[in-house]
């Protein structure tokens, strides 16, 4: 099976611009101090990225290709009168945090962790039964909550966080919130529909902690 062709940007290096060959890029940049690059999946994400900043750009995933504005169409646009929720782990199992924040404007509404051992399925379980619960206190029963986990979907229609994880002294604590977000789920009824964040139409979530 071929390679798929790449496309490198390059912000600050000998030459700047779009180049197509690793090879032509990697002379810019090797031993280039500052040196500032990065991967794109097709030509149009890689030239639009070279009229922008490295910094937009820095910590994001750019390997996945982009859809066609017309695959972007099927999709839709996301609600954003609505919370998003996202969790991120060094490692699996690892150091794992999980937040939420206004979607359409990226105001963090609560944050937690980090947990000491953690994985990411259960950040973005935790994240969800968090924000549901918030939004129920609140009296905000209708507004929509976007998650990027089918998983975590999943277990919230389950009740039930399926992990596999094993539990010590070490991440007892985390243990314990499982606990009782499960008795949260299984002692209150919700109304707020849970919805797919889709990525590859609308870029990373807006409670994307940006380190991947």
């Amino acid at each position: 099976m071929s390679k798929k062709k790449k496309f490198y940007v390059v912000w600050n290096g000998r030459k700047t611009g779009v180049f197509t060959s690793w090879k032509v890029c990697k002379a810019q940049i090797d031993g280039f101090d500052g040196a500032q690059y990065k991967s794109f999946a097709d030509l149009d994400a890689a030239e639009k990225a070279s009229e922008g900043k490295y910094d937009d750009y820095k910590g994001k995933n750019t390997k996945k290709p982009t859809l066609s504005s017309s695959e972007k169409a099927k999709y839709g646009r996301p609600i954003l009168e609505s919370i998003s929720v996202d969790a991120a782990c060094a490692g699996n199992p690892g150091k794992m945090e999980y937040r939420g924040v206004l979607t359409h404007n990226k105001q963090q509404i609560f944050i937690k962790g980090p947990f000491k051992r953690g994985t990411n399925n259960i950040g973005e379980f935790l994240a969800l039964v968090h924000g549901i619960a918030l939004l129920k206190s609140k009296n905000q029963h209708n507004l929509p909550i976007y998650s990027d986990s089918k998983i975590a979907m999943s277990w919230i229609r389950q009740k039930k966080c399926k992990t596999n994880l094993h539990f010590d002294a070490s991440n007892k604590d985390l243990l314990e919130l499982i606990k009782r977000a499960e008795n949260w789920l299984k002692e209150n009824t919700f109304k707020n529909p849970i919805l797919k964040w889709e990525t590859k139409a609308w870029g990373e979530i807006p409670a994307d902690f940006g380190r991947k």
